[in-house]
């Protein structure tokens, strides 16, 4: 598949979750419940909860390793909301779309192989550094989208990413997006916690050995299962 071709049928899956979850008006800044979407406020919270995937805390677990794994999750995390943010902004059809965002400095090194991240203090200081930057760019007035490309792009290439993993891993989350509000994550009802795992982490096993949209969605619907067998 195309490094153009990825890009666009994220942005199409993106469009279809936001579209199902939000309504087909969403881009006009509301959902259909009439809630205010604030992308950019998504991806700065986000940004924020990757932080605390890291050490960083001077008086606490000063040493406790990265788990590489989660980091990638809340990557993928913030790329859906950036998908969301940049289809809030499209004019024009998905494949031109797709192509513009390819064109964005720093993409052609996001689509090498992937580099194996460092636990470095120095590099990771690095790493939180473009968090805090991608958070800098999505507060303020201004919004280049060009320059959150180029920041997030090589964010993920310091946290292990390339185009591939990020388009499987999106894949895999797009799946558990969809299946959680498919069981109730708007109205609250639904379980996170699947008898001690994160659904997150649930997702993760599945992902070694699963990439179909369809396939995804069946076992994740079988776990649940087995977490309120009387809802099925």
């Amino acid at each position: 598949m195309q490094n153009v071709q990825i890009i666009e049928n994220m942005l199409k899956l993106q469009q279809k979750l936001n579209d199902e979850t939000n309504g087909i008006g969403w881009k006009e800044g509301y959902t259909k419940e009439g809630k205010l979407i604030s992308w950019r406020r998504c991806i700065y919270m986000e940004c924020a909860e990757l932080i605390d995937s890291f050490a960083w805390k001077h008086w606490k677990n000063i040493s406790e390793a990265t788990n590489w794994e989660n980091v990638r999750i809340e990557i993928v995390d913030i790329w859906h909301f950036i998908l969301s943010l940049l289809l809030e902004n499209k004019k024009q059809d998905f494949h031109l779309f797709a192509t513009e965002i390819a064109s964005v400095n720093v993409f052609q090194d996001f689509c090498k192989e992937e580099d194996k991240p460092s636990e470095n203090q120095s590099e990771i200081y690095g790493i939180l550094n473009d968090i805090e930057l991608i958070i800098h760019k999505c507060s303020g007035f201004d919004l280049d989208l060009g320059e959150l490309l180029s920041v997030y792009f090589t964010l993920a290439i310091k946290c292990g990413l390339n185009l591939n993993s990020l388009y499987q891993i999106y894949i895999g989350k797009n799946v558990l997006n969809a299946f959680r509000q498919d069981h109730g994550y708007k109205n609250g009802t639904y379980i996170k916690n699947w008898n001690g795992k994160e659904d997150n982490e649930i997702l993760n096993e599945i992902l070694k050995t699963e990439i179909n949209y369809e396939k995804i969605y069946n076992h994740l619907e079988e776990e649940y299962k087995k977490v309120i067998p009387c809802k099925f």
